[in-house]
């Protein structure tokens, strides 16, 4: 029944984001414009922004499929275990490991492609209305929403199907799990490029707009005279869509895969209870239709409230529903490691996660929308400058770190108590179980935001520049809800592929020591190589962050040469006589992104490699739990700070504490400034950091087994 439902809930879900892009794209994007002049503009800058983004996309993917085929060779070679009388493990992995990467690659250009379509025409519906405007942003949104959620749970339920057909039939269940591990680590990898390359890329062309355009010429931020403003918009695109998209895909993929790896053996036989995980997901593509269906907007005032509203609806719904899904699919009772559980203490598990991602959710917004007093606070401080502004942002991000991992931790010990390992792996899931809802308003965010640069680079009416404005500072809240629950989801998915690395090698290391064997009992804090490799891994997200702004900073330096350049050499530039080579800024962005993701890139993949072959399980163990311990705190507490600088500088934007042009105003731009690598780049990509680490020593476990501890045995 399990295989029934997820096919056909998948199939639904992209009926449905065909649906939602059709209704966007039969929009023109020129509607209701009568001046030619304008209709020009609106074309031309359509056309940059859609053909910057494929440009970029196109370089990125042919490094990808590069990294793709040399991966999953060595994933070939070096994954064989125990059953190599009747299989090769490590052929099969490397299958699943291009499904995952194929499917996450598609996930992102999907999303990547209805944004550069969504924008224009969200800035030509806000000349009709404000809901024209909110529905067609909402509308792009779904597409990547649905769209992704299904192609998860399709690609994962057909890896299973194709995996199980073609594989021996005496192979155990635990095996052919393992093997389908291999999907979360392709989709975890292709997140890997779109993040750290996205988030260098969009944050280089930012940083090098505000500080030439809004600092040093005093040019509105989206003025068409600013060089960089394209790759600004193209940047938005590729890394708050693309790149959200692809974090997201991973975090679905691996929390499944996690669940389905822990529970193989107790449920070996069973299908639908086996399944169980992606059945999850399957069901938030009805509940998020449902939830789309009943929130409209017809005025100003309820854009920020409605988005909320969407949040809480399919919360509310999803937590109803799945009662019903968990009490028919899994056992009564059934046991894990020799302990018995029950199906409603996973079902609060599922709950404890749902709620806790909420939780997450609105603990962000209170800390980054300028509605509460923190991000106020924040603006306050810049009527004394610049230091005192970054001051109390860096203090705001250190302190909302505290909220969110305290319900984390929640939703890590109550599920633990109830169903051990597999209950945390399904409190990842129940965090995930809005998925479709939580990418739909995260990518209302960049798609508003274009909207609004459009508007003012194609000379739009006012009252055009002001509707997008309040779908922009809605979707400014959302998308820093977005990054929170982004983060709170990877913190947990982290934790269930732990759980799932360490029940895969004590599984392995039993049958090769005897059952007596406990991997447990060996990892000891008071044992040197444990406490070192937890060190070690806890000042990974550290240096990890510092090469990611490093790189912006280095694209940044670059990119703010070529504006100054333009603005000093090209003749009339200043007064609007001339036009600005968008084209060479959004050049500058590619190379430095492509260039600069690699070292971070290496630095994640091959820490957990090198380590579990040199030292052995125990070390890899250490090292993944101090990575996930230190690189959550940095992650919020980044990702908030840059967010709270943002909306600080909105805030003054909007007339308070002087307003725009002030001395107050300047010295938010310049925190707003230094947040961006913080909020869009560093703090996400640790999201990367924490899970691909995690899933790739899931997926290397025979390896490690086999050849690992070198210099220690």
């Amino acid at each position: 029944m399990a295989v029934t439902i997820i096919l056909a809930l998948s199939l639904l879900g992209l009926v449905m984001a065909f649906y939602y892009s059709s209704a966007v794209n039969k929009i023109p994007i020129d509607m209701g414009v009568d001046d030619k002049d304008t209709k020009q503009r609106l074309a031309k800058i359509h056309s940059a922004i859609a053909n910057g983004a494929m440009a970029f996309l196109k370089q990125e993917y042919k490094i990808m499929a590069i990294f793709m085929v040399v991966f999953a060779a060595i994933i070939a070679v070096l994954i064989d275990d125990h059953h190599t009388d009747y299989v090769n493990e490590g052929l099969y992995t490397a299958i699943a490991f291009i499904f995952g990467s194929v499917i996450s690659i598609a996930s992102g250009f999907i999303g990547m492609k209805i944004a550069t379509q969504g924008n224009v025409r969200t800035t030509v519906s806000a000349n009709q209305s404000i809901s024209s405007a909110f529905n067609v942003a909402v509308n792009s949104g779904a597409v990547m929403g649905f769209g992704l959620v299904s192609l998860a749970a399709l690609g994962l339920l057909l890896v299973y199907l194709v995996l199980k057909a073609i594989m021996p039939e005496q192979l155990p269940t635990h095996v052919l799990m393992e093997v389908i591990a291999g999907f979360g680590l392709g989709g975890s990898s292709i997140a890997l490029f779109a993040r750290v390359g996205g988030g260098i890329f969009t944050k280089a062309a930012d940083v090098g707009a505000d500080l030439v355009g809004k600092v040093e010429a005093g040019i509105p931020e989206d003025d068409p005279r600013n060089p960089a403003v394209i790759a600004d918009n193209v940047g938005d695109n590729v890394g708050d869509v693309a790149g959200m998209g692809a974090d997201l895909f991973g975090s679905c993929a691996e929390s499944t895969c996690a669940a389905m790896v822990i529970s193989a053996v107790a449920f070996s036989g069973m299908v639908d209870a086996l399944l169980y995980p992606i059945l999850i997901s399957a069901i938030g593509i009805p509940v998020s239709l449902l939830t789309l269906m009943m929130v409209k907007v017809s005025s100003e005032e309820q854009v920020a409230p409605a988005l909320k509203r969407m949040l809480i609806i399919s919360s509310a719904i999803m937590a109803v529903v799945m009662f019903f899904v968990t009490k028919a699919m899994l056992p009564d009772t059934f046991e894990i490691g020799g302990v018995a559980y029950t199906d409603l203490g996973v079902y609060v598990c599922f709950l404890t996660g749902l709620i806790a991602g909420l939780v997450v959710g609105l603990m962000t917004e209170y800390y980054t929308s300028h509605d509460y007093a923190p991000v106020r606070e924040v603006a306050k401080s810049c009527e004394t400058g610049s230091a005192t502004n970054i001051i109390f942002g860096l203090a705001l991000g250190y302190q909302s770190a505290v909220g969110p991992y305290l319900a984390i931790g929640l939703a890590i010990y109550i599920p633990w108590m109830l169903a051990g390992m597999y209950g945390v792996a399904i409190a990842s899931l129940g965090m995930l179980g809005t998925l479709v809802i939580a990418l739909t308003i995260d990518a209302y965010g960049p798609v508003s935001d274009n909207a609004g640069g459009i508007a003012e680079m194609a000379g739009m009416p006012e009252h055009v520049r002001e509707r997008t404005d309040v779908l922009d500072a809605a979707g400014n809240t959302t998308a820093a809800i977005g990054k929170g629950f982004a983060i709170g989801a990877a913190i947990l998915t982290s934790l269930a592929l732990f759980a799932a690395f360490l029940t895969r090698a004590d599984l392995l290391l039993k049958e090769q020591n005897g059952p007596e064997y406990d991997l447990l009992s060996s990892i000891n804090l008071l044992d040197p190589l444990v406490f070192t490799s937890l060190f070690i891994g806890a000042v990974l997200p550290s240096y990890f962050s510092a090469m990611t702004m490093k790189s912006v900073g280095s694209a940044a330096y670059e990119m703010i040469e070529e504006v100054r350049r333009q603005f000093r050499t090209i003749p009339g530039l200043m007064e609007g006589k001339a036009e600005a080579d968008h084209e060479q800024c959004v050049a500058i962005s590619t190379q430095a992104a492509l260039k600069e993701m690699i070292a971070p890139g290496i630095l994640i993949m091959g820490t957990p490699l090198v380590t579990g072959f040199l030292f052995g399980i125990q070390a890899v163990a250490g090292v993944l739990a101090g990575s996930l311990v230190a690189g959550g705190v940095i992650a919020i507490s980044s990702s908030n700070s840059g967010g709270a600088w943002d909306n600080a500088k909105k805030y003054i934007e909007k007339g308070n504490l002087g307003g725009k042009g002030t001395e107050t105003h300047k010295a938010a731009v310049v925190g707003d400034t230094v947040g961006d690598p913080l909020k869009d780049t560093s703090g996400p990509s640790l999201n990367i950091l924490i899970k691909l680490s995690a899933i790739l020593s899931l997926v290397f476990v025979p390896f490690f087994v086999q050849y690992g501890g070198l210099l220690i045995k």
